[in-house]
């Protein structure tokens, strides 16, 4: 059992590491304009006072439950999105707090939960942990895939939060990891009231943690559920408009959520096809906000007509773009729509891949690199289906890109499969909304 005295000592290994990145820290908030915001939250846990607050309904209606959604960045803040919405929409008076850890994560927050109250989460200091929870005094808690901090955790269960973890995920170097503070661990994942695993597969690594079976329940990958497969949605066609996109439709190549070098590597492709494909265009989207400009000036320096999105005139982009930069946060979902053919980063980078689901729902005939362990399980559905394409070297990515636009019949197949298997693998909202309901009624499921 973690003991006050283990509290503080990790208390003590926090600040010691947050004093070893300091210089790091100081350095992107100079040179990157990144970290300057939300400083109050994390060291102190000033949150908004939602406890003594009252919702927005009127008097005469009671409050409802304070229910305390926690999304680290851009991915996790999607994957919330329909379970936000159910809870305003199917709880009275409810009071739904959304925090996050990223500057880009506060960014698009502020966007998609303007009706909620949003902040950065505390760190997981225990004074910054308690005066939070002083504050919202939640009746529940929600954390987005994998999110264990053991202060925050611990303070929540000894004040009989119930805690739940919704889309969960743990990748085989995860679990390592967590395995060299085995009993911390063990603590930590025990105290979690419930865990909406995404696959039997990731189930297994948490009861190999130290996690009650009978709180694990396989609902799915809420990522299905949350893309988008409309192509005539009103905000793919608004885009479709700005880009000036009309008929006859050019062929949109697609490179989504890039790492350094992917721009490059896409870059270069694109670059070696210009003129034997010339109805090609090829839309660029970086995964971090901070690289737009880096990414501009590589896309300036191909001398190829190009646009960018934070440079929108009223009539649009011109109609003879070749590159178009989509330097904007949270759009990633809508621009995909427009595309025939697409690239997945982070998978010939380091970070270990970014949803390839958003695309294949889509039906965009959609490839990513071999470094994927952060959706191995994805990968895993796609490619027993054929419905998507690994490519082992940033070499095999020409030749693939070739065969797409050359044989059509292969690439409308492999586009199909992907879409159907998107469709099929729907429901886990639903699976995860009816527990967090469960829960918050105190009808608590099997296992509590």
């Amino acid at each position: 059992m973690l003991t006050l005295v283990k509290q503080w000592l990790l208390n003590v290994l926090y600040a010691m590491l947050l004093v070893a990145v300091s210089p790091w820290i100081l350095y992107r908030r100079i040179a990157q304009g990144r970290y300057r915001k939300g400083w109050s939250e994390k060291l102190f846990g000033s949150l908004p006072d939602l406890a003594n607050r009252k919702s927005q309904s009127q008097e005469h209606v009671q409050d409802g439950p304070i229910v305390w959604f926690h999304a680290v960045s851009v991915g996790e803040l999607q994957v919330i999105r329909p379970l936000v919405e159910r809870a305003a929409k199917e709880l009275p008076g409810v009071r739904v707090l959304v925090t996050t850890s990223t500057d880009s994560g506060m960014e698009l927050a502020q966007k998609l939960y303007s009706q909620h109250s949003v902040c950065f989460a505390p760190l997981d200091f225990t004074w910054a942990i308690d005066r939070a929870l002083d504050r919202i005094k939640p009746d529940l808690i929600v954390l987005a895939e994998l999110e264990l901090w053991p202060n925050w955790i611990l303070n929540a269960s000894k004040r009989k939060i119930p805690i739940v973890v919704i889309n969960g995920r743990l990748s085989q170097k995860s679990l390592q990891g967590y395995r060299r503070i085995g009993s911390i661990a063990r603590n930590i994942v025990r105290r979690i009231q419930w865990i909406g695993a995404q696959s039997e597969t990731i189930r297994s690594r948490f009861i190999e943690l130290g996690c009650d079976a009978a709180k694990i329940q396989v609902v799915g990958n809420i990522k299905f559920d949350g893309a988008n497969d409309d192509r005539n949605h009103p905000e793919v066609r608004l885009r479709a408009q700005q880009l000036r996109l009309s008929e006859p439709t050019p062929c949109i190549w697609l490179c989504g959520s890039t790492q350094a070098p992917e721009e490059r590597i896409c870059l270069d492709t694109f670059c070696e096809l210009a003129d034997r494909y010339p109805n090609l265009k090829l839309i660029l989207v970086p995964r971090h906000a901070e690289r737009f400009d880096e990414v501009a000036k590589m896309v300036q320096a191909t001398n190829l007509p190009w646009g960018r999105r934070s440079s929108f005139s009223s009539q649009g982009l011109d109609e003879h773009w070749r590159i178009f930069l989509a330097d904007s946060v949270g759009e990633l979902r809508w621009w995909w729509g427009l595309a025939d053919l697409g690239f997945v980063g982070g998978s010939f980078g380091s970070r270990g891949g970014q949803n390839m689901i958003e695309p294949c729902a889509y039906g965009v005939a959609t490839c990513y690199g071999p470094n994927t362990r952060n959706f191995t399980d994805i990968v895993g559905i796609l490619q027993e289906a054929s419905a998507a394409t690994q490519l082992q070297t940033p070499q095999d990515l020409k030749p693939w890109v070739v065969r797409m636009l050359e044989d059509q019949p292969s690439r409308v197949q492999l586009a199909k499969r992907a879409q159907a298997i998107t469709q099929e693998h729907r429901g886990a909202t639903e699976r995860t909304w009816k527990q967090i309901s469960q829960i918050l009624s105190g009808d608590r499921p099997r296992g509590f």
